[in-house]
This record gives C-alpha cells, sequence and structure tokens, in this order.
C-alpha cells in the first residue's frame, strides 16, 4: 500500500476535488451530484496521470531517482501502466454520467494527461499541458454542476493555469537545480495572482482596504496562497539547489488548495472557501509521509 501511495503520490490527491468546487463555484451555482461525479472524475483521471508519468519515466528515474517504486522493484511497470489505464476509464465513465457535455471536457482532460506524459512532458509544451490540464478540470467542475458549457469559468480555469504552469516550469530543475528564473518567475505571478484574486469582482481601484465580511474573506484566502507558494519559491531563488527546488513545487502544489479557495470566495461561495481550506492541514500532514513531488 505505501508503494502504490508513492507511486500515486497521494499527498497530492488533496489538491484535486478543489478544481471542481471551484468551478461549481465559479459557474454561480451550489455543488450538486453532478459536482460530486467531476470531483470523483478528476481524482481517477489525475491518479491516472501519476501513474503513467512513472511508468513513461521508469528508465530516467532508474538514473535520477532510482528510489522511485518502478526503478526500485516495488510495481511492476505493467501494473503501474494497467492502473493507468483503468483509472483513465474510470475517470470518463464517472463524467459522463454528469452529461454529455462533462463527458467531452473529461475526454479532453483525459486525453490532455496521456498526451504531455507519453509525449509532450520533456518538450517546450509541457508546461502549457500541464496548465491545460488544471484549467480543463476547473471547466469539468463547471460543465458538470451546469450541465453546458459556459463562459464565467474561462477566467477562474486561466488563473488556476497560470500557477500550474508556473509550478511546472519549476518542477524541470528539481532534479538538479541551478534555476534562478523559473522560481522567481513563479514568485511573480504568485504574487499577482494572489493580488487580483483579493480584489472585488468588477472593482475599479487597484487598491482598496477589504471592508465588508466577504471582501476580508477573499483577501484572507488569497494572502494564505501567496503564503503558501512564496516562501519555498523565494528560499529556491536565493539558492536554486535540487532539494529546495524541490521543496518549491511542493509548495506550489499545496498552495492549490488555497488558490482554489480563493477562486471560490471571489465567485462568492464563501462556504465552498472555508471547506476547501480544512484539506491543508491534512495535506500536510500527508505530504511529510508521501512527496507530492
Amino acid at each position: 500500500m505505501r508503494d502504490w501511495a508513492e507511486l500515486l503520490r497521494v499527498s497530492a490527491l488533496f489538491t484535486v476535488p478543489g478544481d471542481a468546487l471551484a468551478g461549481a463555484a465559479s459557474a454561480g451555482l451550489r455543488p450538486n451530484r453532478h459536482t460530486a461525479l467531476a470531483v470523483a472524475s478528476s481524482l481517477c483521471l489525475y491518479e491516472a496521470g501519476m501513474a503513467l508519468n512513472d511508468w513513461a519515466d521508469r528508465e530516467e528515474d532508474a538514473v535520477d531517482r532510482p528510489h522511485r517504486p518502478i526503478p526500485s522493484g516495488r510495481v511492476k511497470p505493467a501494473a503501474a501502466l494497467a492502473a493507468a489505464a483503468g483509472l483513465t476509464g474510470a475517470g470518463l465513465a464517472l463524467a459522463y454520467r454528469a452529461g454529455r457535455p462533462a463527458g467531452l471536457v473529461a475526454t479532453a482532460l483525459a486525453g490532455t494527461v496521456w498526451a504531455y506524459d507519453l509525449r509532450l512532458k520533456h518538450t517546450p509544451a509541457g508546461p502549457a499541458a500541464m496548465a491545460a490540464a488544471r484549467s480543463l478540470d476547473l471547466l469539468l467542475g463547471a460543465t458538470a454542476t451546469t450541465g453546458t458549457v459556459t463562459r464565467r469559468p474561462l477566467l477562474p480555469a486561466t488563473a488556476l493555469g497560470a500557477h500550474t504552469y508556473a509550478v511546472t516550469t519549476v518542477s524541470r530543475h528539481e532534479t538538479q537545480g541551478g534555476s534562478v528564473r523559473a522560481p522567481l518567475a513563479a514568485l511573480a505571478g504568485a504574487v499577482t495572482l494572489g493580488a487580483l484574486t483579493a480584489r472585488r469582482p468588477g472593482a475599479t481601484q487597484a487598491f482598496r482596504l477589504p471592508s465588508e465580511p466577504r471582501d476580508i474573506a477573499r483577501t484572507a484566502f488569497a494572502a494564505t496562497f501567496v503564503a503558501t507558494a512564496a516562501k519555498p519559491l523565494f528560499h529556491a531563488v536565493l539558492n536554486p539547489s535540487p532539494p529546495l527546488t524541490q521543496r518549491a513545487v511542493g509548495g506550489g502544489i499545496k498552495a492549490m488548495i488555497p488558490l482554489q479557495a480563493a477562486l471560490a470566495a471571489r465567485a462568492g461561495s464563501v462556504r465552498t472557501a472555508a471547506a476547501l481550506t480544512g484539506l491543508i492541514p491534512v495535506a500536510r500532514k500527508l505530504a511529510r509521509k508521501v512527496s507530492p513531488t
């Protein structure tokens, strides 16, 4: 069980439900049973990507990360590939139960995941593919909840994709380090996203002190996101060694949850945002046992 937990990086799994929940909030609706199907689909597709990632990287990991489950012999390559295929099928089946529009978004998401792991990961298009996957995951939640494709979730999906792009760019240096530019750009992006999500929708002023309870809550969630992502990224800027770069990637992954909460709060769903923050201590505790990267 521990070997599979390490292969599937279960500590990062807590960053997934917030995609669909933030998507539902951005669509202006409360979560419903179709949202739950989208969450389950997202979890399956995310774990499929994790298993496929290690299967595709088994030869590279044998050199750079021989302790990983496949190169160390604890998980057979065929078993990892079979798990990826089975989880992909389960994810698509769950999405189509939420309706054909949600199923089509999930199909695009699954295709993006497989294309990234098998072909695009080590190309210049890699970070963009990973960003597209996160954006599609948020759109999956919105589409499943509403039963149709709408424009309202596009901006939150873009914000989540932008953070994912930055973290993925940093992750390309986590085994060898040496890059200051990538964590610096990710740090600037996190601060910018925090400032944008803290603003009241439709606000014309560049900055205003929060006064109403919803303003305060939205600002608090945005500040939590920046604090979670910025500290390890700043350390990686000062010293871009492999351990600190890997820690920056882990921090960027964990910052997904407060970013999702901030996006939900900005859409007016403070309860959803508060519920998501409850996942943060659980994810942190599990990350001490199983690395999210």
